[in-house]
């Protein structure tokens, strides 16, 4: 069972029935949906952080195609090399990830948030037995050393909060893009390519990588699926609507997904 913190004080939460609560006084209704909001108001960026429906709606039409079952397949089997009693998505989006994870390792209690509430309220769609939550990378609404594992994909991480949060001898699995990932998109979007920036750009001591890898593999698309591929992304607001009108006609050869997958130790 995760053991969630109150955002205000850091104190432990119960909850009976749908209401939670910390010895504090503070409390929180979990929504009809099901979610838990511990994302307090001040550390909101703007009135609706994280991405936007329509970019979510284009995320989950393109991840429920399956383009992406490889990744998931590979970070469901490097969890399953450690059957971790507990872990936490940083920054689920709307679930596919833990939802196929939740499926891999069903003895593990699972929670994932975002900072989108409109993305979980999409993710408790998929399923029930997983603890949603909207809150911040920045401030994870666990407490200390009460994780056996964590992941990101795709999304910003805190490595103090994972410090804090990560049992020693704990993982944390940093998915993003290697350099090459959809670089010939990228380079029909584009005039100039600038360069990805490294996954992780440092470490602190507490933190070692256990293993890396990159996933590669050819990704074949519809028309359709490309305007969900370029929709959910940045690429969807940074780059010139004829060009990606022209890419979802044309199509584009040699397109390759090309990701790498970090491993860390808490030490």
């Amino acid at each position: 069972m995760l053991q969630l913190i109150c955002p205000h004080c850091h104190a432990p939460l119960s909850n009976v029935d749908r209401q939670w609560s910390c010895p504090a006084g503070h409390s929180y209704d979990q929504a009809r949906q099901g979610y838990l909001n511990l994302l307090l108001v001040q550390f909101k960026n703007s009135k609706q952080p994280g991405d936007t429906p329509q970019m979510l709606a284009c995320r989950q039409a393109f991840l429920d195609a399956g383009h992406y079952q490889p990744v998931s397949d590979a970070i469901n089997q490097l969890f399953a090399e450690t059957s971790p009693q507990t872990l936490l998505d940083m920054g689920c989006g709307e679930g596919y990830y833990i939802e196929r994870l939740a499926s891999a390792l069903p003895d593990t209690a699972i929670g994932g948030f975002d900072i989108s509430k409109d993305a979980i309220i999409k993710a408790c769609r998929r399923s029930r037995s997983i603890r949603w939550m909207v809150a911040s990378s920045a401030r994870l609404p666990v407490a200390d050393q009460s994780l056996d594992a964590a992941l990101s994909v795709f999304s910003p991480w805190s490595a103090d909060e994972c410090l804090r949060t990560v049992k020693p001898g704990g993982r944390v699995l940093i998915v993003g893009p290697h350099g090459d990932h959809l670089l010939a998109l990228r380079e029909r979007l584009y005039d100039q390519i600038h360069p990805t920036p490294a996954l992780i750009k440092s470490l602190p001591d507490g933190l070692r990588i256990a293993s890396e890898q990159t996933l590669r593999y050819p990704l074949q698309l519809t028309g359709e699926d490309m305007g969900n591929l370029i929709g959910m992304t940045p690429h969807g607001v940074r780059s010139r609507p004829e060009r990606q009108q022209a890419i979802a006609e044309q199509g584009i050869d040699g397109l390759e997904v090309a990701m790498q997958m970090i491993m860390l130790e808490r030490c």
